[in-house]
């Protein structure tokens, strides 16, 4: 299968990563199944998606007839609803193995047979998920960034069982959407989080030792590594519970404590502190996402 073949997708997860990726299928030119565990809240991602788009149009970036055909485009859908007719479907639920599992196997037996199954995940074996299905060949990752219509690159995985065609359709679809991609094979984290994780942790406990504050830990990332975002402010963006997540599931996999997680992570996890969606986490923000005082 080529990605000019693929029209029809499904998303499963209307998170912020789940709908970044519908925006920028829709965008480059495919009909997109944006599905969550109801129906509302699949509403609520396009209504999201709308008001972003809204912005740009105010902005001269987009024209008003570009918006309205790209929302058109997005089909939101309670869970299993409208799967069986998609060329592909795109996991984008939370990170962890039993979930994806789950998933999987309900789109497994809703998908035809020639559907591609790709994950979102960062962190998560292919491999693994692919041997819980009876396509192995066509399951592969396809790790998007955060925020998806703004981060240029897309990482695809390969697992042992990912045959040629579909990296080669899955690769195709992602530079379809605008994406630069790279490849890695799997193996935890893989290759952008094999990298970040452990400058987040070190950040961590950089700030738990008291060695300085938050705010001078990212200042000094940003003006000192010409970091774009410093590595706190990158965590709360992407979520405190998922870096969580990525780091255990390194440490676990491959044992080394640069991997380990720092206590103050796991502290602000369970307190509900999850970063930007929570409204705090190492910073507290506002209802526009923006730093306030904490």
């Amino acid at each position: 299968m080529s990605s000019n073949n693929i029209s029809r997708m499904v998303v499963i997860g209307a998170g912020q990563m789940g709908r970044g990726i519908a925006q920028v299928a829709a965008a480059a030119g495919i009909s997109v199944v944006l599905s969550d565990t109801n129906a509302a809240l699949a509403e609520k991602a396009k209504g999201s998606i709308a008001a972003i788009l809204a912005k740009q149009v105010e902005k001269g970036k987009m024209e008003a007839s570009e918006r309205e055909a790209l929302l058109g485009r997005i089909e939101p859908a309670e869970s299993g609803q409208g799967v069986a007719s998609c060329d592909l479907a795109v996991e984008a639920a939370t990170e962890h193995f039993d979930t994806k599992v789950a998933i999987f196997k309900s789109l497994d037996s809703a998908l035809p047979p020639h559907a591609i199954l790709a994950s979102n995940t960062s962190s998560i074996s292919i491999t693994k998920l692919a041997a819980k299905t009876s396509r192995p060949d066509r399951v592969v990752g396809m790790h998007f960034m955060n925020p998806v219509p703004l981060m240029k690159l897309v990482e695809i995985v390969k697992g042992v069982q990912t045959s040629s065609d579909t990296y080669a359709a899955t690769r195709a679809l992602a530079e379809r959407m605008g994406k630069t991609v790279i490849t890695s094979n799997d193996a935890p984290g893989f290759l952008v989080n094999r990298v970040l994780i452990p400058m987040l942790c070190e950040a961590c406990f950089a700030l738990q030792e008291g060695v300085g504050s938050a705010a001078d830990i990212d200042t000094g990332c940003k003006l000192g590594l010409n970091h774009p975002m410093g590595p706190l402010e990158l965590a709360d963006l992407i979520g405190l519970d998922t870096v969580l997540a990525i780091a255990d599931v390194l440490y676990g996999e491959i044992g080394d404590p640069k991997y380990r997680a720092p206590t103050n992570l796991r502290n602000l996890v369970a307190a509900g502190w999850l970063g930007k969606k929570t409204g705090r986490g190492f910073y507290a923000y506002d209802d526009k996402g923006q730093k306030v005082a904490s």
